[in-house]
């Protein structure tokens, strides 16, 4: 068991190792960076995957105007490569991060902006006391330091940087952008998309694109903003996104990674939870744990996995696109929700400002953001198998149901239904429920090929309010098949309930009466109450719910 602290939020490199908390190497990318035949390269992963500490890991190992950091690395993977010698501290270093440049406003977004710049020239500050600037050069300096340049100037501020570095050190120049996208999310949302966007392509341009005095660009940020949008004739540029098996392990953590974290701190034991919650991810065929997450499961401990990823995030954005999508993306989230996949095509070039008029790219963002996976090889037409990662990222989908109904109905109404649910009171569970449904459910929700898609997501939408005290299950096997939906008490001496959901099936002339008596058959003849009643809970409810349009009907009864 180790001593060590952990590096929560900790994301310079230098202060890391300086101080001994523990880290897990990711240096043999270095040696990849520098052979890889793309000059520039994007590599897009989700927030807090830990795109900056990698980027000042970089940093401190090229940078030629800094001390020599050769004592960082002892130790470490990289120091066995002959590429340690031939190019630690050996290159000027440009690194900016737009990390916190997120603006209601494009003159906030634009000062954000000159504030990241005017911080790396101060870094170079030294070269105003030599005679490598001309007259002009310090003047421009000087303006970029008293933040005085306006749009047309500042654009040019990284390739101006990396010829007087150039020029003073006699060497190529590694330029390190660190969540290059994030002005442009901020843009999008807030109404100056177009206005940001020119101003970062002719930024990136300049610095990037025939850039003479450039040895290598390492850029990271959560999405590959489409080439024509910004990166217009970078012809370098090599992008390697979570499909790509290149650098798929540089960002999170893998298995035997995960496993060693928790062994070190005396958690193995947690294994199975930290699975469950944060694992998941398929990185170019490799599974990867979410880090910020299993890093503050390790520090805090706690008795049950909390979602503390989701908890970072603003979501507004995922909610809005989702709500926008209509009844065939709520049917999907059901489907989702129920642990399945659903096959799409993924576009790893997006441009944001088509999100609104391209259902189809939806799936792509929540996927390259984190909130999906691929689950399988690519199929035709470059289609992907995706699905909810994991028991943390689901939580957003069920907070994202909870939503919408919460502009519908008090959350009164449904903690009276649930409470009447929970405490055996079905005939009260019914009455309430058809009522929510009147009000939440219109027939253009429940009128699709498959309505029972929108009723399970419905009914897991209300279930979510409960998981402070039971575990939601949806198409679980149990028995000899697969359950609808299960309420699993933490207190196994509370009742367990099993729900089955079956629409009745007008075109055979079925009632009500006899697709409910169908639901509760099939509850019993494939023994869908196995699972609680192998976790010891003595009082099952039997649920089965018929449902028409807006209608619906159930019928109980009590296993003991």
């Amino acid at each position: 068991m180790t001593t060590k602290k952990l590096p929560i939020g900790l994301s310079d490199f230098k202060e890391l190792i300086e101080n001994d908390y523990y880290y897990i190497d990711k240096t043999k990318y270095i040696k990849d960076i520098i052979n890889s035949s793309s000059k520039i390269l994007l590599l897009p992963r989700p927030r807090r995957f830990g795109k900056t500490l990698n980027l000042s890991m970089l940093k401190y190992f090229f940078d030629k105007s800094l001390e020599n950091h050769k004592e960082l690395f002892k130790g470490l993977e990289i120091e066995k490569h002959e590429e340690f010698e031939l190019y630690q501290g050996k290159y000027p270093v440009i690194f900016m991060t737009f990390k916190d440049v997120k603006h209601s406003q494009w003159e906030a977004c634009f000062s954000s902006i000159k504030t990241a710049v005017k911080k790396e020239y101060s870094r170079h500050r030294y070269l105003l006391e030599t005679d490598t600037l001309y007259p002009e050069d310090k003047i421009y300096f000087q303006n970029i330091l008293s933040s005085e340049l306006k749009e047309t100037g500042c654009d040019q501020a990284l390739y101006n940087l990396s010829e007087y570095l150039h020029r003073h050190y006699n060497e190529k120049v590694m330029i390190l952008i660190d969540e290059y996208d994030t002005p442009i999310h901020a843009a999008y949302t807030s109404g100056y998309y177009n206005k940001l966007i020119e101003f970062i392509r002719n930024f990136l341009s300049a610095g990037l694109k025939d850039n003479t005095y450039l040895f290598k660009g390492v850029l990271t940020g959560i999405l590959r903003v489409a080439k024509e949008s910004v990166f217009s004739g970078l012809n370098n540029l090599g992008v390697y996104t979570l499909l790509d098996k290149e650098f798929n392990t540089f960002f999170g953590f893998t298995e035997p990674e995960a496993a060693e974290l928790l062994k070190d701190y005396d958690l193995s034991n947690r294994y199975n939870d930290v699975s469950a919650w944060y694992k998941g991810y398929n990185f170019g065929g490799e599974v990867i744990y979410n880090p910020w997450s299993i890093l503050q499961f390790t520090h805090r401990k706690p008795k049950i996995p909390s979602p503390y990823w989701v908890n970072t995030a603003d979501t507004g954005m995922i909610d809005s696109l989702a709500t926008k999508g209509g009844r065939e993306v709520k049917e999907e989230i059901g489907y989702l929700l129920e642990g399945k996949s659903v096959a799409k095509p993924v576009y790893e070039s997006i441009v944001l400002y088509d999100l609104e008029k391209r259902d189809d790219l939806l799936w792509s963002f929540l996927l390259f953001s984190g909130y999906l996976k691929t689950a399988g090889e690519k199929g035709q037409k470059n289609t992907y198998q995706l699905a909810i990662p994991n028991r943390e990222v689901r939580y957003i989908y069920e907070e994202m149901i909870i939503r919408w109904f919460g502009e519908k109905i008090e959350s009164s109404r449904i903690e009276t239904l649930l409470n009447s649910l929970i405490k055996g009171n079905i005939d009260d569970f019914e009455y309430l429920l058809a009522d929510i449904v009147e009000k939440v459910l219109s027939f253009h929700d429940t009128g699709g090929t498959e309505p029972e898609k929108f009723y399970h997501a419905f009914i897991l939408g209300l279930l979510v309010w409960l998981e402070d005290r039971y575990e939601v299950k949806s198409n679980r096997e149990s028995g000899l098949g697969r359950y609808d939906a299960a309420l699993i008490p933490k207190d196994r001496t509370k009742i367990g309930i099993i729900m089955e959901f079956k629409k009745v099936n007008e075109r055979k002339n079925e009632t009500p009466e006899q697709t409910l008596k169908k639901a509760m058959e099939q509850i019993e003849n494939k023994k869908y109450a196995a699972e609680l009643e192998a976790a010891g809970i003595k009082d099952i409810i039997k649920i089965a719910v018929a449902f028409k349009g807006k209608e619906l009907w159930l019928e109980h009864s009590l296993l003991k």
